[in-house]
């Protein structure tokens, strides 16, 4: 019953919270809490910020978005600084349509519920607070009451500006509930809800011929024209349209560019003026964020419609194209998973990483310049080290192409496929092998893959194949070896030791019987063959180690097994070289003696304990490395 009790706590939180009194009561509120009159758009801007920024080479990270987006801080950046920023600060950016255009599955929808979710959670906050005419269908800024004549001198004393008009019926309660005493109206503190239309709003195009206007700018009320005797009197009019109820907050404008010009048409004044037109009144004035997003095919079909340019010149288009990060993409498979109903089975490790690897393939563009290929341009993107790149490269590679991520495949098609492959074969384990098979199949049945770009995917999953068939031998290789890290560092200190020598053209000095002797040309050589270093190229080698020692003691820093990726990766196969006929008997062996399955116990017990597996997935690890070192 513990969810109950938790219920009520919320019910009394929120009780707490309300407010009613007067608008004399409310100016106190103003006077001591100024934020209380923002705009729709700067309590937008204020609630991604008050969620925290963490910056990060220059480049700023929103924590409101880390929850549910992944790989789209470059866009969010964007979002944030050139509109929500601008337009927080009542520039002419406000008065603009904010237009999220993206592929399939890639974020759009999800940014703009974060942004609903996260306006309701922030009104019951202090920074959040709301408050509106009591009584009011539209919630209105109470502020509206204060005359044109002397909102001049109310700047003046407050710092506030007042943008808009009172509504026809807050003017009509006005004189006759309130004999016209500004100072006597209630006032409320309101919350939002999109459940209960209040300062959220979502509009999605119908049928155009059944489809009426009133769904945006509410209806005539039939049924009171007799009781009040008029269609222009307000009170037989039902304020209740979408654009009523998002006033103060925001309205989501599903797939806009389908929608039926007359249904536009109320756009343009509401931005450009904040302000539509409703039933047989004077224009209502309107506060409100319009989000609305689209793909890009449709896009470029409504910019080519001459009709569509006075609302296009109100519209900010925003990409949001999918994300270019392989790790970040593992996160938006494991979250989908854990959504579901299979998160209980396991998935191996490196399983969605090499699902990623492949969805990243089909979204680059191949690099403009010849020494880069596409793997390596996926590395540098994922921020790996790659030998002879740096990050001035990276900016280079993003300004190839504009519309990188705009195309590929996406999150659901991968997450449909782990779903398809842990279902038909009722497996309790998956592995990279399983999802990669899976993703072959599924190609045929795509229904939008032309020949052409099949044959393009089927490359980039052979890729990633090798690609896992590296990380597999490196996880076998690092299980195998008894105490990794300590025998990779005794290694690369002995290896150290020996390239010093060398470099200074000095002697070693032997540990046992103490006498002097050359450095060990064998060892140096038997590890710098790991990783392509020729006969001719050693010495550059070893003087570049040197070169990096001395820049890390420079700095106060220990140059440690993890300082040189290219040296790390020497010592790792050398380790594993020296390992490879143990790993080939002992996995390859269907009838092992009592010491190979001893040795294959331990490193099934480390690949468990130390990596992550199951036993199910450790041992068709082992297996699958085997084949591949006795091919």
């Amino acid at each position: 019953m513990e969810i109950l009790r938790k219920i009520e706590k919320y019910r009394e939180e929120e009780e707490n919270l309300r407010w009613e009194g007067t608008f004399r009561e409310y100016l106190e509120i103003v006077k001591e809490q100024p934020w209380v009159a923002q705009s729709a758009h700067s309590r937008v801007y204020n609630m991604i910020r008050d969620a925290g920024i963490e910056e990060e080479k220059g480049k700023k990270k929103y924590t409101f978005f880390n929850s549910q987006l992944f790989g789209l801080e470059e866009s969010l950046e964007r979002l944030v600084e050139e509109y929500f920023h601008p337009a927080a600060k009542r520039l002419d950016v406000r008065k603009r349509i904010l237009l999220l255009m993206g592929p399939v599955s890639g974020g759009k929808s999800t940014l703009v519920t974060m942004l609903k979710r996260g306006l309701e959670s922030y009104s019951l906050t202090d920074r959040g607070a709301i408050y509106a005419i009591k009584g009011c269908p539209m919630h209105e800024d109470p502020l509206h009451l204060i005359p044109h004549h002397l909102r001049k001198d109310f700047y003046d004393e407050y710092g506030i500006r007042i943008e808009g008009n009172l509504s026809p019926l807050n003017m009509m309660r006005l004189e006759q509930e309130y004999g016209g005493r500004i100072e006597d109206v209630r006032v409320e503190r309101i919350f939002f809800s999109e459940d209960k239309r209040t300062g959220i709003g979502t509009f999605s195009p119908s049928d155009p011929k059944s489809q009426d206007i009133a769904d945006l700018t509410g209806s005539i009320d039939f049924s009171t024209i007799a009781e009040f005797g008029s269609e222009s009197d307000p009170r037989a009019y039902r304020f209740d349209g979408e654009l009523n109820k998002a006033n103060r907050g925001m309205m989501e404008f599903q797939e806009m560019l389908k929608c039926d010009e007359k249904f536009l048409w109320h756009l343009l004044s509401l931005t450009q003026e904040g302000n539509f037109k409703a039933g047989r009144f004077a224009l209502i004035s309107a506060d409100e964020l319009i989000v609305a997003h689209t793909n890009e095919t449709e896009y470029r079909s409504f910019i080519s419609n001459k009709k569509n340019e006075a609302l296009h010149s109100r519209i900010i288009v925003m990409p949001i194209p999918y994300n270019l990060k392989v790790s970040e993409e593992e996160k938006i498979y494991d979250k989908m998973i854990r959504e579901s109903d299979v998160g209980n089975v396991h998935i191996a490790p490196h399983t969605l990483k090499v699902a990623s690897m492949f969805t990243i393939l089909t979204r680059l563009k191949e690099p403009k310049k010849g020494d880069i290929d596409l793997v390596k341009k996926m590395r540098l993107y994922d921020g790996e080290s790659v030998e002879g790149y740096n990050s001035a490269d990276v900016v280079e590679l993003k300004k190839e192409y504009q519309d990188e991520g705009m195309s590929g495949i996406d999150p659901r098609y991968v997450i449909n496929r782990i779903s398809s492959t842990i279902i038909r074969k009722n497996m309790q384990s998956i592995n990279a092998l399983d999802v990669l098979r899976s993703l072959k199949e599924g190609l045929d049945q795509h229904p939008s893959i032309s020949q052409e770009q099949r044959e393009r995917y089927l490359n980039f999953i052979s890729v990633a194949r090798k690609e896992y068939d590296d990380i597999a031998k490196k996880e076998v290789q690092k299980a195998f070896v008894y105490s990794y890290e300590e025998s990779a560092k005794t290694l690369m200190d002995n290896y150290l030791d020996n390239v010093e020598a060398y470099c200074n053209k000095a002697k070693l000095r032997d540990p046992l019987t103490g006498e002097e002797i050359n450095p060990d040309e064998k060892l140096m050589r038997s590890i710098e063959e790991q990783i392509g270093i020729s006969e001719n190229a050693k010495k550059a080698f070893r003087e570049e180690i040197l070169i990096r020692i001395s820049a890390y003691a420079r700095k106060g820093k220990r140059f440690d097994y993890n300082s040189h990726d290219r040296l790390r990766e020497a010592i790792q196969k050398k380790l594993f070289a020296d390992l490879k006929d143990v790993v080939k008997i002992t996995t390859s062996t269907k009838t092992p003696d009592e010491t190979q399955l001893k040795k294959v116990n331990e490193v099934v017990a480390r690949l468990i304990d130390e990596h992550g597996y199951n036993s199910t997935s450790a041992n068709e690890l082992l297996r699958y490395v085997g084949s591949l070192l006795n091919r």
